[in-house]
């Protein structure tokens, strides 16, 4: 997970902040007057999967 994405790769993050960015497969949030809120940089950093906690 990163910022408002789940995904199972690092790729899929930065597949889905590039469509969200891009205004694609994403909808609308309804009842929210204001511009959509750009998504933050990635991290310079690789991400990295976390393991399950239980």
């Amino acid at each position: 997970m990163w910022w408002n994405f789940a995904a199972r790769t690092p790729e899929e993050i930065t597949e889905a902040r590039t469509a969200w960015q891009e205004g694609q497969r994403f909808g609308d949030v309804h009842g929210y007057a204001g511009p959509r809120l750009p998504a933050p940089q990635l991290p310079v950093t690789p991400l990295k999967a976390r393991g399950r906690e239980r």
